[in-house]
């Protein structure tokens, strides 16, 4: 990533050359062996202790409740800047990172009895109570841990274990209350969607159809709803309907009827949910004539795991000519590349946002061990074991960006409105804790060093990123179907 300091990028590259050579050396050894037939079966027993030891000592772990020493204390949060900076001064934040890359080399080249060792290691240093750093690396390990045992092993559902539906619905709501994380990503995607409804009103019957490819919990639309509402009259009522594709039928019939309840207030609007499961066919979709089509794709292309699922969702909704696409992206997302670049990216990604908290919340805060256990540790497991590269992946360029797989599939970027900017940093200031709210090309003591959450514009104007410090979290453009004359 280009937001990475030269500092930080010489310490990676000084990480990465010394787990690669001693990786190398270990790889020529394990040859050897294997050519004269030393590969007993003592050495997976050998493995089995390790993994035992492992376990007890991720479980004390668990156990502790307390602050390490040398946490941040009364550390001020606004002198961060990356995951390097947000290390202590006595150097162990540095040292649990450079662990950690040597860990995931490891596992990355198959060599359980080191991956284990040095597993078992970060165990003793971390923890979910300590500074960010701790926290973080916490969870990487165990996103590790998981993917050296593989689902075959008895121990992986001890590393894995998932939230129940209730626990994943807290921490969602709980992330969503105190970060404008999802905030900045909805009420921009929103502000786009009503706009482009407005250009089309003397053609459209006051018709607004939203088609979700992932409506989740359905936190995206009650601000949408009363916008419209507003914008209505009883003589004129505004039409809105929402398709919206969720993971199973109870999750569906959830946000339909807390989208329903919340409708019911606005005596203005008119409103019709249809929920389907995703992967369902876009045939059967519910549409009237001349009315407004908007395709929400937020955080949605992430989640597919291989560039075949990617390339057939935008030729469907390209098929439905849409006014407009709203696209969010996740940065440090699943990416095509191979494991070591793509646990770096995730890295940087999750440090920035486990550090972020500490603007939201008290380090001692239930909410905080709620939304990492059960929202970004869930994220962090599930971007390190998802199914490795497809074969289909080969037919595309890997470093191939959402702007260039947009543009092949007929589509074209549109420029979000000032409105849109300044709705979105005008959230910010509200939504920010400690540190002050920066923009781009600003800073509150003069120095280029960032501070907090940030707000970028970027490619022309075209795209507006939140990022915490110097780090993107998440983009947000907008698309519509290119006409070729």
């Amino acid at each position: 990533m280009e937001d990475i300091d030269e500092e930080g990028d010489e310490l990676l590259n000084l990480s990465l050359a010394i787990v690669t050579n001693s990786g190398g050396e270990r790889m020529k050894k394990r040859k050897r062996r294997e050519n004269t037939g030393d590969l007993s079966s003592s050495s997976y027993e050998g493995c089995e202790g390790k993994i035992f030891r492992l376990l007890q000592m991720r479980e004390q772990m668990l156990k502790l409740d307390h602050k390490k020493k040398g946490g941040r204390g009364d550390h001020n949060y606004c002198n961060d800047n990356n995951i390097y900076d947000s290390v202590d001064e006595d150097g162990k934040g540095l040292q649990l990172v450079h662990m950690l890359l040597i860990t995931a080399t490891a596992v990355n080249e198959n060599n359980v009895s080191s991956a284990l060792e040095n597993l078992t290691e970060l165990y003793k240093s971390v923890s979910l109570c300590g500074d960010s750093v701790q926290r973080v690396v916490a969870y990487f390990a165990d996103g590790l841990a998981a993917r050296l045992l593989t689902r075959k092993s008895p121990f992986y559902d001890v590393i894995s274990k998932e939230p129940t539906h209730e626990e994943e619905f807290v921490a969602f709501t709980a992330l969503y209350r105190v970060s404008p994380y999802y905030q900045f990503a909805h009420f921009t995607a929103n502000q786009a969607i009503i706009e482009a409804f407005e250009k089309e009103e003397d053609k459209n019957n006051r018709s607004l159809h939203i088609i979700d490819f992932d409506v989740s919990y359905g936190f995206q639309w009650p601000s949408l709803i009363q916008s419209l509402s507003e914008k209505g009259s009883s003589s004129s009522r505004i039409s809105l309907r929402i398709t919206g594709f969720g993971r199973s039928l109870d999750e569906l019939r959830e946000t339909e009827n807390r989208l329903l309840s919340f409708s019911k207030g606005c005596r203005n609007l008119v409103f019709e949910f249809q929920g389907l499961l995703q992967g369902s066919n876009l045939i059967n979709l519910r549409k009237k004539r001349n009315e407004t089509i908007a395709v929400n794709l937020v955080f949605h292309l992430n989640s597919l795991n291989n560039n075949m699922k990617i390339s057939d969702s935008l030729k469907s909704v390209h098929l439905l000519n849409p006014s407009i696409v709203m696209l969010v992206e996740q940065e440090g997302s699943r990416s095509p590349r191979s494991f070591l670049p793509r646990f770096m990216e995730s890295l940087h990604y999750f440090a920035a946002m486990f550090d972020s908290l500490d603007d939201c919340l008290p380090l001692e805060s239930v909410e905080r061990l709620s939304i990492e256990k059960n929202h970004l540790g869930k994220e962090i497991k599930s971007m390190l074991n998802y199914d490795h590269i497809q074969e289909d992946r080969k037919t595309e360029k890997s470093t191939e960006t959402w702007k260039a797989r947009m543009e092949s599939h007929g589509f074209e970027g549109i420029n979000l409105s000032s409105k849109s900017k300044i709705q979105a940093r005008l959230l910010l200031k509200i939504r920010t804790h400690y540190c002050p709210l920066q923009f781009e090309g600003e800073s509150s003591n003069g120095s280029s060093t960032a501070a907090g959450f940030r707000v970028f514009e970027r490619d022309d104007g075209r795209t507006i990123s939140l990022g915490w410090q110097d780090r993107y979290l998440l983009t947000v453009s907008a698309w519509h179907c290119h006409c070729v004359s």
